[in-house]
């Protein structure tokens, strides 16, 4: 960014907004550039632009002044742009990265806008300072941080996401596990079985083979995770198991995540974005991954395990398969490995509440 860059460094924005309106678990990767934002910028208003889905997770993040919630569609988009223009923000921070998202930090009329030189769909056009990406393997929470780096943020210590759940939510939750006779106090391990891709999505078998384990070897009660849209893929794990495990799939929202994920003693996923809502708020993680890269999305942290089978052509970043064994990246990975990664986590984490 040459000369420009060393202005950008020295500036101070008063009102700055966020564009990063997904998906969930990239919102959550977003989250210590705010933090890293407020900590260079104590007395500015900082909004985000967030898909209307996820706004909910945003207002349980310290932080941040407004939550701008965007309706889907190109239409919804359209809408907010005399409301952005009118707010005269002085900076922009486009984390998205596409062409819509470029198009909206252009069409805000601010005249700081600022995003990765390397984005998709021609988005770096419409910004007037790019980040460069010399590392590919970086990991999303570090990749999103060069942004605050290049404002002047001294990026040091370990990244924050201070993303917290209300007391309401709390009551809600436990209101929820003791309806579904989860008494407090029990232990639990939610389970996701979902994905968004289908190339991500480890076989329902092996997690109903895994979560039976777990309630036969007393490790804890299973609860099964996730939005409305997964309830047939826990079903076909429900019916797959011996033993029924607790069923709160489509029973809750986004926003309730932090207070529901918090309170489990682990959880056992996909890749997705429950599995960095577990990892922002604290919980263990035992992630399957396959055509993605646990390098670049994993669940931030050392306290986590993410498995991979090693295969030649794994992390492929592909929606189709196309090995001569379908999904072998994941069906590589056993249930005895996976109740292997949950019994040392689990170790863990009472190693470390008796030693705090």
């Amino acid at each position: 960014m040459g000369q420009s860059a060393a202005v950008l460094e020295h500036a101070e924005y008063r009102r700055i907004l966020i564009i990063k309106p997904s998906s969930l678990g990239d919102v959550v990767h977003a989250l210590p550039t705010l933090q890293a934002l407020r900590g260079r910028f104590p007395r500015a208003h900082i909004a985000w632009l967030v898909k209307q889905q996820w706004a909910g997770l945003l207002e349980r993040t310290e932080g941040l002044d407004e939550v701008w919630p965007v309706e889907p569609g190109f239409k919804g988009w359209l809408s907010e742009v005399p409301r952005l223009r009118a707010t005269s923000f002085d900076l922009v921070v486009d984390l998205q990265g596409l062409f819509r998202s470029g198009a909206m930090a252009w069409l805000t009329g601010c005249s700081t806008r600022i995003g990765f030189a390397n984005a998709r769909e021609g988005s770096p056009f419409f910004y007037t300072h790019r980040v460069p990406v010399r590392a590919p393997d970086m990991h999303a929470v570090d990749r999103y941080l060069l942004v605050a780096a290049a404002l002047g943020t001294a990026v040091t210590g370990a990244p924050e996401f201070r993303l917290r759940s209300l007391p309401a939510d709390r009551r809600e939750v436990s209101d929820l596990l003791d309806r579904r006779g989860l008494q407090a106090g029990i232990p639990w391990i939610a389970v996701n079985v979902s994905a968004r891709w289908p190339t991500k999505r480890w076989p329902l078998e092996f997690f109903a083979a895994a979560a039976d384990r777990i309630q036969q070897d007393k490790l804890g009660s299973v609860v099964l995770i996730g939005g409305p849209d997964d309830r047939a893929a826990a079903q076909a794990v429900k019916e797959l198991m011996r033993a029924a495990p607790v069923d709160l799939t489509g029973a809750t929202t986004p926003a309730l995540l932090p207070a529901l994920l918090e309170s489990a003693a682990l959880l056992m996923t996909n890749d997705s974005g429950p599995m960095h809502v577990a990892a922002a708020v604290g919980t263990p993680v035992v992630a399957f991954f396959g055509p993605t890269s646990p390098l670049r999305t994993g669940p931030y942290g050392k306290e986590h395990r993410a498995l991979v089978s090693g295969i030649p052509c794994s992390p492929c970043f592909s929606r189709t398969c196309r090995n001569t064994v379908h999904l072998a990246c994941l069906k590589n990975i056993s249930p005895d490995q996976a109740i292997e990664a949950v019994r040392s986590q689990l170790a863990m984490r009472v190693t470390h509440q008796h030693t705090r």
